[in-house]
This record gives C-alpha cells, sequence and structure tokens, in this order.
C-alpha cells in the first residue's frame, strides 16, 4: 500500500489549519491531528491516526469508548499509541492520543490530542501498511506498592528507569571522566554515567562507593531516584564505620539525572591520591564484588531480582545517636516516655517511641488507630511513621511514633509489638493501615481480632494501576462505584460484585479476585460493622503533623518541628476543652434527649448528634414485626421510599439497632434509631449509648464503672495515666510561686492522710 492508496481511503471534512500540514524527511507534506479535524465515521478517524502513526513511526491501539446514556450508541472513541499503559514490559505509558467525538451531524470530530511521546519513534523513512492493535481489557501487571525507600538493589538493565549496568561499566571499565567536585545541580544523561562521575571523584579523594538506596514511583514502579554511598556508610561490617557521605541523583521530566542532595563529610581518614589511582581497577572490581557480596537471586514475577540476604537499615546512622538522646532528655523530664531501639546482629533497626501524653491518649482514645506511614508515598529523608487516633473532639491525636529501618515484616512486626509494650498491652479495635502484605500479616500476628481497614489512598493507585482503562468508562465507573458503595447486604455485594465481572469479562484480572477475597478490608458495608471512630470510609484523619514535616527535611530540623507539631496539635485540643466546658450550644428541640447529650457530649459531637435529632423530624417509622419483646420497624425519609433502614428495638432492655450501622461504625445514635425512641417516647438516651470517649470529661478518666475500661490490668493502668496526668497540672500549678507551693504541698499532705484513713 503506497500513501497514495492510504490517502484515498480517508474523507477529510474540516478545512485544515496552516499548521495542520508539515513536510516530511522526504520533502513531502502530512497531516497533523488537531483539534477540529472532521471525519466520515469513526473508522475514517482510524484510519486517519493509523496513517499518521506510521509516518511519524509509532503503531496505534484502539482505547476506550464512550457510551450515550440514552440509548447506548457509542458516542466517542479513543486512539492510542500502542505504548499506551503498563500492562506489558515493552508499554511505557506513553500519554500520545487522539479522541473522537460523534457531533450532532452524524460527524466526528477530533475532540483531543496529544502527540508527544515518552519513548524514542521508528522513522525508516518507509511506509509500513498500517497495523492495529485491538484493545484488550486491562490485565494487572505486577507494580511497586507505592514511591517507597527500598534496600533492594536493583541491577536489571531498563535504561531510562535508573537501573545501574555493573556489568556494562566493568566492560568498558571507567571512562576518563572530567575532575570535579560534585555539587547540587549537576547533570548527567544517565544513572550509569552519574555512578562513573561519583566514582571517579571517590578515586581521586581516597575512598570507595557503594550503590545505596533508590526510590521507586508509586505510577510505574520506575526508579526515580538513587543515592551513591561511600563505602564505609552504615555498620554492617566491621570496617564500616557509619559514615555519612554520599550523593543522591533525581529523574527528571526531562530524562536526564540531577544531583539534588549531597554530603561530601567523611568521618574516617581517606586514602591518598596516588594509591587510590594505582589500584583503580582493582577497587573498581572489588567493589562490583562488594556491591553483590549481600545479594541473593530471587525468582519474582517470572524474572530473577538481587535482594539482600541481611536486613538493612534504612535510617541514616546519625540519627540513633540524635535521637538516643533526644530520648534521654526528654524521660528525664516526663517519667512517662517510652521508647525501644530494635537490635539485630548488633545492628541498630527501627525506632519507637512515645511520651506520658500519648500513652496517657491511648487508654481513652487507642479504640480505633491509624498507622500513617505517608512517608512510603513521597521521597521522605526518613521513614517516619505514627500511630495517630481520634480524640473527644475528632481531632487527631498522637499515640505513638516509629522510624521503619526497612519495609519487612520483621520491622513491622518489631514496631506492633513495641506499641503494644507502651499502651500497657492494649490492642485496638480497629487500625487503618496500608494492604501490603507485610503489613497485613504483622497486624494479623500483633493485633488478633483488630479490624484491618486499607489506606483509602492506596486502594485508588491500585485501582488506577489495574484498572485504568475501564476506571475512564462512564458505564463501568458508575457500576463499580455503585457495587462498592451501595451494597447495603453481603448478597447484594456479591450479587453486584458477579454481575461486573461478567459483563467486563474480568474473571481472569488478578488484582480484583485479590480484592473480593480481602473485601472486608476495604467495601464500606463491612467496615461500617467496626467502630472507626467516625473516620470516613472514602478518606482518613487530617494529618497529625501536616506540614510541620516535609519529605525532605533534614536532621537538624527534624525534632526541632516535630515538637511544634506536637504544641500546636496539643493546644488546638486545649481550646476545645475549654469551649466543651465553658460554651454551651443552642437547643433547637424540646426534646429532653437534646438537653441531655449537649451536657455531656464535647460541642464537636454533640453538633453531629444534634443533626441527626433533628433530620429523625423528617422520617416516618412503621412498626412491621414483633417476636417477644422486639420490636423491628421500618425507617424511611417522607416523601422518599428509596432510603429505608430497618430499627430493632427491645422494650425489655432498651437496646437498639439499626442496619446503617452508624452506631457502630462512629459510636453515635443515628437518625432510624432516635425516629424509634420518639415513638416510644423513651425520654433518655441508655448511658451504654453514650460513649465515655466521646464526652467533655473523657481525657481526666472520670470513669462510670471499672468495666469501661476492660479488664482490671487495664482499668489500674488507667487509673495510673488519668492520676498522672492531673498531677502533672497540679504541680505545674503549684509551682508557680512559693505561697501555692506552700498551699499545694499542705493540700497533697492533707489527702495523703485521709487515703491513709480509708486504707486503715
Amino acid at each position: 500500500m503506497n500513501r497514495q492508496d492510504l490517502s484515498n481511503t480517508m474523507t477529510v471534512r474540516a478545512k485544515p489549519s496552516p499548521t495542520a500540514f508539515k513536510p516530511n524527511e522526504e520533502g513531502q507534506s502530512r497531516i497533523e491531528p488537531y483539534v477540529g479535524l472532521e471525519f466520515d465515521s469513526a473508522e475514517a478517524a482510524q484510519e486517519f491516526y493509523t496513517f499518521y502513526g506510521t509516518q511519524a513511526g509509532f503503531k496505534i491501539r484502539i482505547g476506550q469508548l464512550y457510551r450515550s446514556r440514552v440509548d447506548g450508541s457509542i458516542i466517542s472513541r479513543r486512539y492510542v499509541c500502542s505504548k499506551e499503559g503498563f500492562q506489558t514490559p515493552l508499554r511505557t505509558g506513553c500519554p500520545a492520543f487522539i479522541r473522537v467525538q460523534k457531533g450532532d451531524s452524524g460527524k466526528w470530530v477530533l475532540a483531543n490530542v496529544k502527540t508527544e511521546h515518552n519513548h524514542d519513534l521508528d522513522i525508516s523513512g518507509e511506509i509500513r501498511p498500517p497495523v492495529i492493535q485491538r484493545k484488550a481489557l486491562p490485565t494487572p501487571k505486577p507494580t511497586s506498592n507505592g514511591s517507597s525507600r527500598t534496600g533492594i538493589r536493583s541491577l536489571e538493565d531498563d535504561g531510562p528507569s535508573g537501573a545501574i549496568d555493573l556489568k556494562r561499566i566493568k566492560r568498558v571499565e571507567l571512562e576518563p571522566a572530567p575532575r570535579g567536585e560534585p555539587c547540587k545541580g549537576l547533570d548527567f544523561d544517565s544513572a550509569n554515567e552519574a555512578y562513573k562521575f561519583y566514582h571517579t571523584y571517590a578515586a581521586t579523594m581516597g575512598f570507595k562507593v557503594r550503590i545505596g538506596q533508590l526510590f521507586r514511583s508509586k505510577n510505574d514502579g520506575s526508579i526515580t531516584s538513587r543515592r551513591f554511598v561511600c563505602s564505609k556508610e552504615g555498620h554492617q561490617h566491621p570496617s564500616r564505620v557509619g559514615c555519612g557521605a554520599y550523593m543522591r541523583i533525581q529523574r527528571q521530566e526531562t530524562g536526564r539525572w540531577v544531583v539534588d542532595r549531597l554530603s561530601k563529610e567523611h568521618n574516617h581518614e581517606l586514602g591518598s591520591h596516588e594509591d587510590t589511582n594505582q589500584k583503580n581497577g582493582k577497587s573498581f572490581k572489588e567493589e562490583l564484588s562488594s556491591g553483590l557480596e549481600n545479594l541473593d537471586l530471587l525468582e519474582t514475577n517470572g524474572g530473577l531480582s538481587l535482594v539482600k540476604r541481611d536486613r538493612g537499615s534504612g535510617i541514616g546512622t546519625r540519627w540513633y545517636n540524635v535521637l538516643l538522646e533526644y530520648f534521654q532528655t526528654r524521660q528525664a523530664e516526663d517519667t512517662g516516655f517510652f521508647y525501644a531501639i530494635e537490635v539485630d546482629n548488633a545492628r541498630c533497626m527501627s525506632v519507637f517511641w512515645a511520651d506520658g501524653r500519648s500513652r496517657f491518649s491511648c487508654t481513652q482514645f487507642g479504640d480505633a488507630i491509624v498507622f500513617d506511614t505517608s512517608y512510603r508515598r513521597s521521597s521522605y529523608t526518613v521513614p517516619f511513621a505514627s500511630f495517630v487516633g481520634v480524640n473527644h473532639h475528632r481531632q487527631p491525636v498522637l499515640l505513638g511514633c516509629a522510624l521503619i529501618s526497612d519495609e519487612s515484616e520483621e520491622s513491622f512486626t518489631w514496631v506492633f509489638q513495641a506499641w503494644v509494650q507502651a499502651m500497657s498491652g492494649k490492642r485496638p479495635v480497629s487500625i487503618i493501615a496500608d494492604q501490603d502484605k507485610p503489613i497485613q500479616n504483622s497486624i494479623a500476628q500483633v493485633f488478633p481480632g483488630t479490624h484491618h481497614r486499607f489506606s483509602q489512598w492506596q486502594i485508588l493507585v491500585k485501582e488506577h494501576e489495574n484498572l485504568g482503562a475501564l476506571r475512564s468508562m462512564e458505564e463501568f465507573k458508575f457500576e463499580y462505584e455503585t457495587c462498592i458503595s451501595q451494597s447495603q447486604t453481603a448478597s447484594e455485594f456479591d450479587s453486584a460484585w458477579g454481575v461486573l465481572i461478567t459483563n467486563y469479562n474480568l474473571k481472569d484480572n488478578t488484582w480484583l479476585k485479590e480484592m473480593y477475597k480481602m473485601r472486608k478490608s476495604w467495601v464500606p458495608l463491612y467496615i461500617r460493622g467496626s467502630f472507626f471512630a467516625g473516620i470516613p470510609v472514602d478518606g482518613t484523619i487530617k494529618s497529625y503533623f501536616g506540614t510541620f514535616l516535609t519529605p525532605q527535611i533534614q536532621l537538624n530540623e527534624f525534632l526541632m518541628r516535630y515538637e511544634k507539631a506536637i504544641e500546636h496539635n496539643r493546644e488546638e485540643e486545649r481550646k476545645e476543652d475549654f469551649n466543651s466546658f465553658n460554651l454551651q450550644t443552642v437547643l433547637h428541640t424540646k426534646d429532653p434527649l437534646e438537653e441531655q447529650c449537649r451536657r455531656l457530649y464535647t460541642i464537636t459531637l454533640f453538633k453531629v448528634f444534634q443533626k441527626e435529632l433533628l433530620e429523625s423530624y423528617s422520617y416516618v417509622g412503621i412498626k412491621i414485626n414483633i417476636e417477644g419483646a422486639i420490636s423491628r420497624y421500618l425507617v424511611q425519609r417522607c416523601g422518599n421510599g428509596d432510603e429505608r433502614n430497618t430499627v430493632a428495638f427491645n422494650a425489655s432492655n432498651l437496646n437498639i439497632s439499626c442496619s446503617c450501622r452508624m452506631f457502630e461504625f462512629e459510636g453515635i445514635l443515628c437518625r432510624h434509631a432516635l425516629k424509634v425512641f420518639q415513638i416510644m417516647n423513651i425520654r433518655e438516651i441508655p448511658s451504654r449509648y453514650i460513649l465515655h470517649r466521646w464526652t467533655k470529661n473523657a481525657k481526666y478518666g472520670i470513669l462510670r464503672d471499672a468495666d469501661s475500661a476492660g479488664g482490671s490490668q487495664d482499668f489500674k493502668a488507667l487509673m495510673v495515666w488519668s492520676l498522672r496526668e492531673e498531677a502533672h497540672s497540679y504541680i505545674d500549678a503549684g509551682a508557680a510561686s512559693i505561697e501555692r507551693y506552700k498551699l499545694a504541698f499542705e493540700i497533697l499532705q492533707e489527702g495523703r492522710r485521709n487515703l491513709c484513713w480509708q486504707n486503715s
């Protein structure tokens, strides 16, 4: 097929713009796609893009289509570069595409176009028969678990991804490189070139180089950043002294690699320039062997990868000394301060710590926690994780912190065990954490019976990776989201899921199979049956550290900003405490339930209850069933039959439950239950439905009975922490002046005498 034959198969109706035709290398013109170009049919647009791709040097595939919601007819089509997506190793996620849309006239108009490719084009100067790759439903591909720090040294040859090809460097040895010192902003064509430059510089200065940690993209798993370190970095071998010298390079959008972080300071003597030059070749061979000595071959995803035999810590060695000094200082000021350091083969690994206030907060707010590992989503300097709960004002409250040495099951297990030890054996009812297998296994081991809910951000990333093409289809998106978020019962979910799998031929989608098995950890239907302190199903709580701790924070700033973040959040909590005790929210009804809850709840939680109470007046309840003392009501909004919930009420003990599961999930009675209370003329909410954790006195240890704290050990720990917290405030007030000190001391003595008298 020649150019003339192929051109005759297309009919272009729109008047091309002057820039639509560009001369190719043979002096002939080709038409460029542009918005507004018009075709007789979608097939004509496909033939045009095929012809254009053939001339430009790439192949095309048929992408997504969009159908009318009125009659189901196709109204829009996408044609993409054959290297779009990441479903096979040959694809590079190329963004080039055109989208044509059917107009009212019946013609198809080019509505969107992107001409840039992220790969080399095959411009051979000849016209090949057009090759159309038919769009297949996406199949899952192995990907990384997000942009994360890892000790894996990948030596696979994936070109621009940033892999270091040591074999290639060994073949050509070290090419002569300009003598110069590394500096921020220095750029290179490839990671290989940067490694050779740093190796040459190291030989000049008198030290050797090792390949350090790498960072991967959360989107496609490609390497985005690399570190080259002094061979004496770390403490894994007697010859290593924890040297902090390194050079880090980062991949830019242009494909080049730029030095973005650098440290030239060594904590050991360097060799001489002459000695290094004399054994330069030998040094490089030694570097190759030393780079491989701690690596094993592991079969993964049909290929071989190099992984470390022994665990290594991703925490800079200087952090341990600084943190240890900080811990000792804090422990002298706060007798409740707790810290622990994991030691593996005489090496420092993960670190955990919690101050007395965090440990006290856990006694009241440790039922639902978030294990925040935001560092895994970005190129954080240090792998900092935190345990965060929700206080009685629905604010984030800190329950402990950790530095994770590596992303192994051993590290996460140790950190969780340290948290349990610091919190006097308390285990949460529920936890929100990432879904990676090491984390899942560690939670199951340390927190048996705790409901593990997956982090929403990670689910969205995985959906994009495994359902990217389908998620852009309006029909699939609607059916998928309806199945996930609207199913009210397990049978409804299973039925909708089965229809989804069948209609879109997804029975071989491995990721969906796994997600179905783990549905209790992410589908709202199953999540709402456990207490999560009202943390939204489609998100998480506000970040505790917010902008205080940024990805690239330096060691000398970390502790200062960490302290500022804690003081900021605790000051916000003090403000809400003051408001709850000194301000009153306006009542909107004469219902005694409203007055009761205003007296007990914090302002924030009372507003949640008040909203449910006011909404209950827009609902009607119909008794549909009686079984002994239990009556069942169908509660629905007036004039709207779509929203229906079933409420079961036991008149003998005033127990009540609703199918919406709001109380189980949030700890506040829903509008449906309140409607039944109105029908039954209940004038006071039973104490079991007013959780102590949501009351004004939640953090002051005012308990109704010992049962509210669980077992005797938990209750004793609660009493200790409550008294200790109150004592801190008492000491601060009593030490303000000599007069106050004398008064405080007299009160203590009198109190001690009273306690001793009661014991006698």
